[in-house]
Order: C-alpha cells, then structure tokens, then sequence
C-alpha cells in the first residue's frame, strides 16, 4: 500500500473501532462509570497503572480499586485516614499489590494538595509536540514524598527508554477529543497533537506489519517512530490510529 492507501485503510479502522462499543470490553469502561472529573482521572489512572496482562483481570481488578475507595475515589484520596488504607492491603494484581496501591493513594493526595492536580502536573512541562518529558517530571512529583522504592516500578520514564504504554494511554484518555464517546478529552489544557500512541506487543507489531515502524524494541525511540510516523497521516490527533493498530491486533490477529 502507499502511503494514501494506507492512510484510507487505517482510517476505516479508526471509524470500526472508536466507537461505544469498544468501551465494553475495555479497561477505559471504569473511568467511565464516573461523572465527575477528579473521580474519571483518577479512576482511569489507578485503571492505566495496572493496565498489564489479561484484559479482563485488568478490569476485574480495576473494579476491585475502585470498590476498595468506595466508590468514590478523590473523595477517598483526599479524606482518608491511615486506618482507612488498611483495606487496601489486601489488594493485589500481578506485581502491583497492596502497599504499591497505598502508596499510589498517598502520592496522589500529594499530587492534588501541593501541584493542584493531575491536570496541572503534565501541563507544565509539556512540549508543543511531546508529553512524554512531562511524563519524566511526574514520577518525579509522584515520589517526592516519603515512599516505597519497589512502587517506582509501576511508573514508567521515557528518559529512561521506556515507551511508558500505560501512561500514554491514561493521556490519550483524558486528552484527546473523541466525537464517538470513547476517550474523554477533559484536559482542556493539552492537545491531542501531543500525545503519544500507547506502543505495546499488540500495536508494535501491527505498526511493523504494515511497516509504520522499523525499531524491534518497543522502546521510547520506537514510539518516536511511530509518532512521527502518525503524525504524517494526522498531526492533529495521531493517536485515533491506536484504535486502528489495537484493533487489528487484539480483534483480528493481524
């Protein structure tokens, strides 16, 4: 295919698979059972962070997270008391378990009492073409306070090569702008032409089958390929082709 034959067959993928539908069998259904806005972030955070493995343990014990905080996430982040973490212990999936969970709960607290926010942290030092230095500073932010040195793990860093894959995903949904319902799109402050594609085994490979990607490692410098290579099909909203790759992937063993 050349490059305007594949842009008209990655289109129509998009078209397929960003739609309602997709939600249902999708880890992005848990942020969705929300309305409030600190409530769909950190949902889809706390959902992102253990988004590994197999999809429906993911969203099984995404529900599980989010039952644990009682339903009511910032509310619990904000408010809760030392006695209330002791719940969270039991809490476990696959090497995320219970104390990477409390700690994640503290850090958040931290992360909305003294940087004002999710929002406002990736904000500052966003690149107009790039998250992912914003995504270095956050860990760095997540763990300024007093914490477990085994959860730092569980935050990615793409200046350390990392192609942070979950990370980006939690930004694609709560940054770009989907007519079709599917992501959210209520950082106002950020735009879509900056986000990344979420690179994983599914999207690598695909990316590689129809030759959108050269790299074997799904490393931070493949997801800069890929990026740049997304981005000459739509510099707006590049990452509407994760629809298309994941799909091809996951739904129809590309």
């Amino acid at each position: 295919m050349n490059h305007s034959e594949l842009k008209d067959f990655l289109d129509s993928k998009v078209i397929q698979y960003n739609n309602p539908r997709f939600i249902e069998s999708d880890p992005i259904q848990i942020p969705h059972q929300f309305s409030k806005k600190e409530d769909i972030e950190i949902a889809a955070f706390l959902t992102a962070a253990i988004a590994w493995g197999n999809r429906k343990s993911i969203i099984k014990n995404s529900k599980r997270m989010m039952k644990l905080l009682g339903y009511s996430p910032f509310e619990f982040i904000i408010n809760h008391s030392e006695s209330d973490l002791e719940s969270l212990k039991s809490f476990v999936h696959r090497t995320f378990n219970g104390l990477d969970f409390i700690q994640f709960v503290k850090s958040l607290k931290h992360i909305y009492t003294t940087h004002n926010g999710l929002e406002s942290v990736f904000a500052k030092h966003a690149k107009e073409d790039s998250l992912q230095e914003s995504i270095h500073y956050f860990k760095q932010y997540f763990f300024e306070i007093e914490h477990l040195q085994r959860t730092q793990k569980h935050i990615s860093d793409p200046l350390k090569n990392s192609a942070a894959k979950r990370i980006n995903m939690f930004l694609r949904w709560m940054v770009r702008k989907d007519n079709a319902g599917v992501d959210f799109g209520i950082w106002e402050s950020l735009s879509p032409a900056q986000l990344s594609c979420p690179l994983d085994v599914h999207s690598g490979n695909v990316a590689r089958k129809l030759g959108l990607l050269t790299r074997k490692q799904n490393d931070a410098k493949a997801l800069q390929e890929l990026d740049n290579t997304l981005r000459g099909f739509d510099a707006s909203d590049p990452v509407k082709y994760d629809f298309a790759l994941f799909g091809l992937g996951v739904f129809e063993g590309f």
